[in-house]
């Protein structure tokens, strides 16, 4: 009985195998789709760690927001605005304005979650707002880095802005897990 059963579980697996051979041979025959374009691949990336750190400033605790591992660290309100904050270096400098007065937004200034969250989504959308606007040619274009008074590609200067924020969604992930919480991103999902 045993060997009848075997039998028909090698054959089952055997016609499964069979029937996805020709599905899998068809994608592998079918032409790749193209790259996208320079400025959709920055968009893409900055929409992605926009959306990373968007999440994390609706879902932490607005009791947890002045939080810090220790003194000498920002809060877990002042990283988000600091990183924000930041992002306008790259939107008025590719927009051809002045960098913003101040590194780090005041904390006095956006007093609840419901401030923060506003000033961080705000800082993406005008910067996924200034992406589009220069398009593939100006993101390949040049401008001045003015903190190292030399020429820079725009979306070189956007990936390094992309890469702080980065660097602060890291940041706040430890917050998160030093005050016992779960990150968005390290849910499972539904």
């Amino acid at each position: 009985m045993r060997k009848v059963i075997l039998l028909v579980v090698t054959m089952l697996f055997a016609v499964i195998a069979a029937a996805a051979a020709p599905q899998d041979a068809a994608k592998k025959d079918a032409a790749p789709k193209p790259a996208k374009s320079l400025s959709q691949a920055v968009l893409e990336q900055w929409n992605d760690v926009g959306r990373k750190l968007i999440a994390m400033a609706e879902d932490f605790p607005e009791d947890k927001y002045d939080f810090k591992p220790t003194q000498a660290q920002r809060s877990f309100a002042e990283q988000l605005l600091h990183a924000a904050g930041a992002n306008y270096f790259f939107i008025n400098i590719a927009n051809g304005e002045k960098p913003p007065a101040q590194e780090d937004p005041s904390r006095a200034k956006y007093k609840t979650k419901a401030d923060v969250v506003a000033f961080v989504k705000k800082s993406f959308e005008d910067g996924a707002a200034a992406i589009k606007a220069k398009g593939d040619a100006g993101m390949a274009g040049m401008m001045a880095d003015p903190f190292e008074n030399q020429q820079v590609r725009v979306f070189d200067w956007a990936y390094g802005f992309m890469e702080h924020s980065g660097e602060h969604y890291g940041q706040l992930v430890v917050y998160y897990r030093l005050a016992g919480l779960v990150p968005p991103e390290s849910r499972p999902k539904k």
